[in-house]
């Protein structure tokens, strides 16, 4: 019976297709497939940039397909990539290209020198950038100097050889977990880390190793991270680097990570979300004790960037300042990336990377069992380490002390509230949210704030443009402590040339800034950013 309405199936289907030519029935499935893939990859395209930037994708490069509309748009590109270099290659001109036939010797220090006296007045003048106080020719500075000087021979990859380096690193980790909470019980007692080459390579390195964790864990292959569009770039490269897809989330009214929009897109491929404390925009708290709530229900991954304010939260509770918790205190947080050469007061390109247990850990590391060279593990993405550094974080550390952060800290907080209140005073200005520590952005609704950014550049000054909303910040360090009240004036006397003489100076980003902040198309904004790069280095 079962055979019969078989056979009667069969007949009735090839009855129905006999009347479509072979070359029809082989092609159709094949269609059928590559137009389902099709559909996918603009539904993926529509999930990931949305209806608005996916269409305005789509027309723009179309438009480009015309010979003509692709001249006229690369052209009017080269010449915003002109005017960000503002002379740029023109400073080029008589760069050494090739090894002097005879060496300068011991002479090259005076080389050196000369041009060293070529590069801007930063002292007090730049947002972040140099966080040591005082002269470098004393003090802090000649401390790390000669602490660098001293190891600048030696290699972390050799610790047989330079033991005392790799204690230097044990101890700087061990430091900055104790920081971080690794002595609270609710840490688990197994927090554990590596000294980087800076924020970036810590955020890398915990996403990383986060990925390949919850794989383990999870068989998660396809996997995903959501962050707050606050938190720093360096998650768009490890984006990147490691083939994760990129959830932004936008930030809510109080410029924080949006714990509930960040919890309705996890999903079965979600290894990693991500809160920063504070975030690099606007120097706000995420808040972190919810986001760890968060994580540890969905049994994902929860990265906090400490990279700000690991050296300044911790001595700014101290003093009674209402900072929530931020660290391995609160569960749920697995990875930690902190850097040392910020507020730590430690020479550039030293970060650590932190984590809650030796198991995420141990996917950080690359070990190789079949080079010919022999066996082969390393800790972080660089073979080759330099010592030096990591010797001059460790003195740094050791010769501050808790006091000497301590009273640090004290300068800062409060030449940042000084801050926070002569921008108030300022009629035409609002500071971006509330301020948890020394990072101010401000804006502005009746001038372009552009505009006064590059006035305060004519004067000397060095600030972050921001944008979503416009904006620009200033980041606190022992550098703005004797300069405050110059640069508020500076600042009062730049809003009322903007407000009397509205309109970009000459030679000023603001048209540009302004410009690329209102592009619809995004995908010509970061050509335009990776032209700048290629012809910049």
């Amino acid at each position: 019976m079962e055979s019969s309405s078989f056979s009667h199936m069969r007949a009735a289907a090839n009855s129905f297709l006999s009347q479509y030519e072979p070359l029809t029935l082989v092609l159709a499935p094949l269609l059928a497939v590559v137009i389902a893939r099709l559909i996918k990859c603009l539904v993926d395209v529509v999930n990931e940039k949305g209806v608005k930037a996916a269409v305005l994708g789509f027309l723009i490069g179309s438009a480009k397909l015309v010979p003509v509309v692709k001249r006229y748009i690369d052209a009017e590109k080269q010449k915003v990539v002109d005017k960000l270099q503002s002379g740029s290659k023109s400073k080029r001109d008589g760069w050494i290209t090739e090894l002097p036939r005879t060496g300068l010797g011991e002479g090259v220090i005076e080389k050196m020198k000369e041009e060293k006296r070529n590069d801007v007045v930063w002292q007090g003048k730049c947002s972040g950038t140099v966080y040591i106080g005082g002269s470098e020719s004393e003090g802090h500075f000649t401390l790390i100097n000669e602490a660098c000087s001293m190891f600048a021979h030696t290699n972390p990859l050799h610790m047989d050889v330079f033991q005392s380096v790799a204690r230097f690193e044990g101890e700087v980790v061990a430091m900055t977990a104790t920081l971080l909470g690794s002595k609270e019980k609710a840490s688990g007692g197994q927090i554990c880390g590596n000294m980087t080459s800076g924020g970036t390579e810590s955020i890398l390195l915990a996403v990383k190793s986060s990925r390949d964790y919850m794989k383990a864990k999870r068989g998660i292959t396809r996997p995903e991270m959501i962050i707050p569009e606050s938190a720093h770039s360096a998650y768009d490269k490890a984006a990147q680097y490691f083939n994760i897809k990129l959830v932004r989330i936008p930030v809510n009214k109080e410029f924080q990570a949006d714990v509930k929009g960040i919890r309705r897109r996890i999903n079965k491929n979600t290894i990693l979300i991500v809160g920063s404390s504070p975030g690099f925009p606007h120097g706000i708290i995420d808040p972190i004790e919810e986001l760890g709530e968060l994580a540890f229900s969905f049994g994902i991954c929860f990265h906090v960037d400490l990279c700000l304010g690991g050296f300044v939260l911790p001595f700014a509770r101290k003093l009674g300042y209402p900072i929530p918790p931020f660290d391995f205190s609160v569960e749920g947080v697995t990875s930690i990336s902190v850097d040392v050469h910020k507020y730590g007061l430690a020479p550039k390109g030293t970060s650590v990377v932190l984590y809650r247990n030796h198991d995420i850990r141990k996917h950080q590391f690359v070990a190789v069992t079949e080079w010919s060279g022999g066996l082969y593990v390393s800790p972080t993405i660089a073979g080759s380490r330099p010592g030096s550094l990591i010797a001059g974080a460790w003195a740094a550390m050791v010769s501050l002390g808790q006091e000497g952060y301590l009273n640090n800290t004290r300068e800062i907080m409060e030449v940042s509230k000084k801050l926070q209140k002569g921008i108030k005073d300022i009629p035409e200005l609002f500071i971006i949210g509330r301020p948890d520590m020394t990072i101010v952005a401000f804006g502005s609704d009746d001038i372009d704030i552009f505009e006064v950014n590059d006035i305060l550049s004519s004067k000397g000054w060095h600030l972050n443009a921001l944008q979503r909303p416009n904006s620009i910040h200033i980041c606190v360090t022992l550098q703005h402590v004797p300069v405050t009240d110059d640069f508020l004036s500076d600042l009062k006397e730049s809003v009322q040339t903007v407000k009397q003489n509205p309109g970009p100076i000459n030679g000023g980003l603001a048209p540009i800034y302004g410009a690329a902040g209102k592009m619809p198309d995004r995908g010509m904004v970061q050509e335009l950013l990776v032209n700048f790069m290629d012809s910049s280095c």
